[in-house]
């Protein structure tokens, strides 16, 4: 956000994101805005994808 990074999370070379890593990353950034901006988890968070292509996993 406009504060500063709150989670920054790099995928090896060669590596795919998949249904679990990205669950993974999302459980990652909660916590992440838990510790450095908690008040974010009470008003609401809106993630912003660009240029991501339509995709949908049983797991998401």
């Amino acid at each position: 956000d406009a504060k500063g990074v709150i989670l920054l999370d790099i995928l090896p070379q060669g590596q795919c994101i998949n249904a679990a890593r990205y669950c993974s990353t999302l459980d990652s950034l909660k916590e992440a805005i838990r510790r450095k901006r908690p008040g974010l988890l009470r008003r609401g968070v809106v993630l912003q994808h660009d240029n991501a292509t339509p995709h949908s996993a049983n797991l998401t």
